[in-house]
């Protein structure tokens, strides 16, 4: 049976949408996973199941969730071949910023709208870059995600829905779990 790695959107901030550990195993689980494993309380899961496509545990995942949380949990669903891939290719990019830079990885569904991409590498803010690869893109900033003007731009909105995780994070889970 294949491996997936999920990553899930929105959850755990502020009061609401609260999805503890226990508890997305649990519904990762009831949606036919087996091995599941979890890091950290952002939503990442590593598991096993017989569905042979992304979509199609994605599709799952997202109900599981729906029913045990009440509302929607948007899930993106990567091979651990893909996870690697994307890492390394961050790990790279990174690898050519500049000392201190942070360093940010969103996660799409399917890859952004070549129109898109263009309006938001149209847009030069210094300090900040962006790289647009298949179902991911890299932004390395100098300052802070919450003062960040190219994360808060309406071209990087319409890139589609993602969920953003730190390289750090993403290295971690490629070695756990890659």
């Amino acid at each position: 049976m294949p491996d997936y790695i999920a990553f899930l959107r929105a959850i755990n901030l502020g009061a609401t949408r609260k999805f503890p550990k226990a508890d997305i195993a649990a519904a990762t689980e009831a949606a036919g996973g087996r091995d599941v494993e979890t890091y950290i309380n952002t939503g990442n899961v590593r598991l096993t199941t017989s569905l042979r496509s992304p979509a199609r545990v994605r599709d799952a995942l997202e109900q599981a969730y729906l029913a045990d949380r009440g509302f929607e949990v948007p899930t993106l669903v990567f091979t651990p071949r893909e996870v690697r891939e994307l890492t390394e290719r961050g790990l790279e990019l990174r690898d050519g910023s500049g000392p201190g830079a942070r360093h940010y990885v969103t996660l799409f569904h399917a890859p952004p709208d070549p129109a898109a991409i263009a309006n938001l590498l149209a847009i030069d803010v210094e300090g900040e870059r962006v790289v647009v690869e298949g179902r991911a893109a890299y932004t390395l900033i100098d300052g802070d995600i919450h003062t960040s003007r190219l994360l808060a731009a309406k071209e990087y909105a319409a890139l589609g829905e993602g969920t953003a995780r730190t390289i750090t994070v993403l290295r971690t889970i490629t070695e756990k779990w890659c």
